[in-house]
């Protein structure tokens, strides 16, 4: 079978990645974006994989802190000079909906990996869709402080529309 050609968003080292929110308390639109220069993707995601994604990417940078000596400098906190409260950078274009992400390290730039894949809607075609590539994907790598801000960021943005009396 000769697979499709696969789009890559690819950001390596990107000015900004980012998962918030569109819309009111209640009816948010979450969705994971990476930004480099003018370059934007914004990738839409369900609330509970945000929240999933943040606290692997930290479980990640714990075990990697864990190691003899820290090699990779890992921070145990976000960085404060790295936080980052501003909303989504616009135009908010919904570049595809995440199924599947995966998430991995490269020791050789001590940066944490995240790839997020296109849902594939269940139709008859489909059945097989394990075994087809996915038609896009989109691959970010970070360091490791700014990993562990995007974490901290995204458990305040999962929380922030929970209850919305105590917000200003």
């Amino acid at each position: 079978m000769g697979s499709m050609a696969q789009r890559v968003h690819e950001f390596d080292w990107p000015d900004r990645l980012v998962v918030g929110t569109v819309g009111r308390p209640g009816e948010r639109a979450f969705y994971l974006q990476a930004r480099a220069g003018d370059r934007i993707v914004s990738a839409l995601m369900e609330k509970e994989q945000s929240a999933a994604l943040a606290e692997k990417i930290d479980e990640v940078l714990d075990e990697l802190m864990a190691q003899d000596g820290n090699p990779f400098s890992v921070p145990a906190e976000a960085p404060p000079a790295l936080d980052d409260d501003d909303p989504l950078d616009e135009p908010v274009v919904e570049q595809f909906r995440i199924g599947v992400m995966s998430l991995g390290f490269d020791p050789t730039t001590a940066q944490v990996v995240i790839e997020a894949f296109p849902l594939v809607e269940d139709s008859p075609e489909s059945l097989f869709a394990e075994s087809l590539e996915p038609t896009e994907v989109l691959h970010v790598r970070i360091p490791v402080g700014a990993a562990r801000s995007f974490c901290k960021r995204t458990r305040r943005v999962v929380a922030a529309g929970r209850r919305t009396d105590e917000w200003p």
